[in-house]
């Protein structure tokens, strides 16, 4: 578990797996107890009651006295043999003339023999106590004749072994089955084992990313930020809530103070961000890391690389209809192309019409000679590409690229997916900057103790709806002024 060899478990590990998954083990335990109750509820009362038979010798003279009491103790046991035979059974039932079955006797009853003594004690269980008093009280008649019978000598009249009757069988008020405090309190151990052994499973079999000790077993690129959910934020315009203090902002800000120690020895820096697969949030996270560094004053653009699955442009409130795609087959100048988001300075190249093949267009000549223009122009490029895994567009820029920026999920995202995501970007020579964490539990605000929180371990999801760019393209400027614009820039 965490950050150790999952197949050695420490008494620790066990703690940190039931507070990892303590509903598992509240619902095993609300379901053994609730089957519990349910089965007591239902089952019907058995009452029982119990009769005692003494067995003896009559010796000749003191001197056997001791010798027929062994005799006695040895022969008991097969009196209690006797009792769950189907002729005493018969007996019974002709003695009681309840119309009861022979073989339901021989269930309801059980015979018992105390260990180094010569009492036999015979209980009989059934729903009615009245009934289950005469089937004990019968047995007991039916063995005592049943001994005396065997035990008499050929051409004798009496018996050498006598089992007498010393503790008739009562009618008893309480039932013996069901026990609702043993039921219950044994459903709920065995839930709590259940539970907890269930926990500790599912934590083993876990492979999901939820801590940085977790992703250090599978990449030594450090961990750049942790993005903090928050599902208010969603709903309004990015410009706008960056600018907020809040959890999720500033976790945006925390990434950018760690941009900066990377690649330090490059003034201008060009990196990918992407994912190991979609939903994990590659696109909401470039999108806001560029305003975010936009609004530090560092000269920033933003770049459509995901030409299968492009989003920015409907998320800013910007025009799609050219963008990188019309760069990349020559149809419309790098300059006319791009936009300005609001007031942030940041400048976005959108995707532009989507083509049939965007891998060769990302892997072409053009690609590499939009990358190095926009290098020369800004201090930090940011390449927003596919995901990693289904497609091989990621890893192709960044090879042209300094770098990648990983996207992981908070708790969905795989080790063997990341992994994968890994070597899909060292195999074309590219190397992975940095990790993401996204959707990160925030913590609950505490008095005295900066940002609040939303809960620990809410969710929320960081894209924002797709919708189309409005018809007077607010947020965006294209047309006229373009020049203008231009010229602002340089």
């Amino acid at each position: 578990m965490g950050g150790r060899d999952r197949t050695h478990v420490e008494l620790k590990d066990y703690w940190v797996a039931i507070r990892h998954r303590w509903r598992i083990v509240v619902l095993l335990v609300l379901l053994s107890v609730g089957a519990a109750a349910l089965l007591t509820w239902q089952a019907t009362p058995q009452y029982s009651s119990t009769v005692s038979i003494f067995v003896s010798t009559s010796p000749s003279d003191t001197a056997d006295a001791y010798q027929d009491n062994l005799f006695a103790t040895q022969r008991v046991t097969s009196y209690a043999e006797l009792v769950g035979k189907h002729k005493l059974a018969e007996q019974v039932a002709n003695d009681l003339g309840t119309g009861l079955d022979p073989s339901t006797l021989q269930a309801a009853v059980s015979a018992t023999v105390h260990p180094d003594t010569v009492i036999l004690e015979i209980t009989a269980t059934d729903p009615d106590p009245v009934v289950a008093r005469d089937i004990a009280q019968g047995y007991a008649e039916a063995l005592s004749d049943e001994v005396a019978t065997l035990e008499t000598p050929p051409g004798k009249t009496d018996a050498l072994v006598h089992a007498s009757i010393v503790d008739n069988a009562r009618v008893s008020s309480t039932p013996v089955s069901p026990q609702p405090v043993r039921n219950l309190g044994l459903a709920f151990v065995l839930g709590l084992l259940l539970g907890v052994g269930a926990a500790v499973l599912r934590e083993l079999l876990d492979t999901s990313l939820s801590s940085s000790e977790d992703i250090a077993e599978v990449t030594s690129a450090p961990v750049l930020g942790r993005i903090n959910a928050d599902t208010a934020a969603v709903r309004r315009p990015p410009a706008e809530v960056l600018s907020d203090a809040t959890p999720w902002s500033e976790s945006f800000r925390v990434l950018r103070t760690n941009m900066q120690y990377v690649e330090v020895d490059h003034d201008q820096k060009v990196f990918v961000v992407s994912s190991s697969l979609p939903g994990e949030g590659k696109t909401t996270t470039a999108t806001n890391l560029a305003i975010t560094l936009a609004m530090a004053k560092q000269r920033v653009v933003l770049v459509e690389c995901d030409l299968r699955r492009p989003l920015i442009a409907a998320r800013l409130g910007l025009d799609d209809s050219v963008g990188t795609t019309s760069v990349l087959i020559g149809k419309v100048h790098l300059r006319d192309a791009m936009q300005q988001y609001a007031d942030t300075g940041l400048w976005v190249l959108s995707s532009g019409p989507i083509p049939p093949n965007p891998s060769e267009l990302l892997q072409s000549n053009a690609m590499e000679k939009l990358i190095g223009e926009l290098r020369d122009d800004f201090d930090i490029v940011i390449l927003d590409a596919p995901p990693l895994l289904p497609v091989t567009d990621a890893a192709l820029l960044a090879a042209q690229a300094d770098g990648a920026l990983v996207v992981l999920r908070h708790g969905k995202t795989t080790r063997d997916q990341l992994g994968h995501a890994i070597e899909r970007i060292e195999a074309v020579g590219g190397k992975a900057v940095g990790v993401v964490v996204n959707l990160a539990p925030t913590i609950k605000k505490r008095r005295g103790y900066g940002y609040g929180g939303y809960g620990y371990g809410g969710y929320g999801y960081y894209g924002y709806a797709s919708r189309p760019a409005p018809a007077n393209n607010p947020a965006g400027t294209r047309g006229p002024d373009r020049r203008r614009r231009r010229n602002r820039r340089s």
